[in-house]
């Protein structure tokens, strides 16, 4: 099972709301109740006009999650929560089809994103998440992914840990 990723697009919203309705995302993923919530939060940056970079997770073909990059230093009110310094990027995603969770495709997404896209932004010096730490299953894939515990640290009222993978070399 091969990840590759292709930039989303607006007629894949549809499909991203159906994924963040469903009970194993929902939990950790609570922003967006309706279609209208996915396209007002998601089609700026889809258009440019916004600084997050989404993709659709592909495997066979087959779209099965999202991920998204973006420089942390365009977010300063979480910047200003995960004091990470400038060049850091962040990182977010989710597999929508539960049935390929727990096989080890979230570790492979995170390990061949990171290395592909988000540093291939020279000025890139490290990636982080902030996960939330009743999530096991996501601290587990990015461990696996390379990423280190930094610290840990209160988001939305939920306590978070930030993990971190710098650039090799």
């Amino acid at each position: 099972m091969t990840p590759e990723f292709r930039r989303l697009a607006a007629d894949d919203l549809t499909l991203l709301h159906d994924w963040l309705q469903r009970e194993h995302v929902k939990r950790w993923w609570r922003d967006c109740e309706s279609l209208d919530d996915v396209v007002t939060h998601y089609l700026p940056a889809i258009e440019g006009r916004e600084p997050a970079d989404l993709y659709a997770i592909v495997v066979d073909g087959r779209p099965v999650g999202m991920v998204e990059t973006y420089l942390v230093a365009d977010y300063p009110e979480y910047d200003e929560l995960v004091r990470v310094g400038p060049g850091v990027a962040g990182v977010d995603l989710l597999v929508g089809e539960e049935e390929l969770t727990g096989h080890g495709l979230g570790p492979e997404v995170l390990r061949r994103f990171v290395d592909g896209v988000v540093f291939a932004r020279s000025a890139t010096t490290a990636c982080i998440a902030g996960v939330e730490i009743g999530n096991e299953r996501s601290l587990r894939a990015f461990e696996k992914a390379g990423f280190v515990a930094v610290r840990d640290y209160e988001e939305e009222g939920r306590p978070h840990r930030l993990v971190r993978r710098d650039r090799p070399g």
